[in-house]
């Protein structure tokens, strides 16, 4: 009888485990739904290594994630959607760029903050946006000796 209750109790604590790493994952990967927001929306030329889950950091700070990425076929750009935490007010001359985490890190999207006094609106557009850089094609250039100072 004993055997059976050690056996119990050892499933009871690998169920628990189990339980609080999805609710980590969940967490971690921003798939949970609790904090609120609102969101803003921007056009990119490249979006190169942000999809749909990326951050959105200000100030090194993860404020939100990146909700939405679609492909505009009258621009050619890639049409954002980013939810910013509640309480977060972004002056509406800010800036959004996508930013490398390092050589070997991956892209997030930064909010570079302005100085107006007035705030963007949910659903506002953020016209001053800058795409990601190919680190491929800036390694190319600099072999090939283009857009050196001559």
């Amino acid at each position: 009888m004993s055997h059976n209750t050690t056996e119990v109790l050892v499933g009871g604590v690998v169920l628990a485990g189990a339980i609080a790493f999805a609710i980590y994952a969940g967490q971690a990967t921003g798939l949970s739904s609790g904090g609120g927001g609102y969101e803003l929306n921007a056009s990119f030329r490249s979006l190169e290594g942000v999809s749909v889950g990326t951050d959105v950091r200000l100030a090194g700070v993860k404020i939100g994630t990146v909700t939405g990425v679609e492909l505009n076929p009258e621009t050619y750009r890639a049409d954002t959607r980013f939810s910013v935490s509640d309480g977060i007010e972004v002056p509406d001359d800010s800036a959004v760029v996508i930013s490398s985490e390092g050589l070997l890190g991956g892209n997030f999207v930064e909010i570079m903050p302005g100085g107006s006094p007035f705030y963007f609106s949910p659903g506002d557009e953020m016209d001053d946006t800058q795409g990601a850089v190919s680190l491929i094609s800036l390694l190319l250039k600099f072999v090939s000796g283009e857009g050196g100072s001559e």
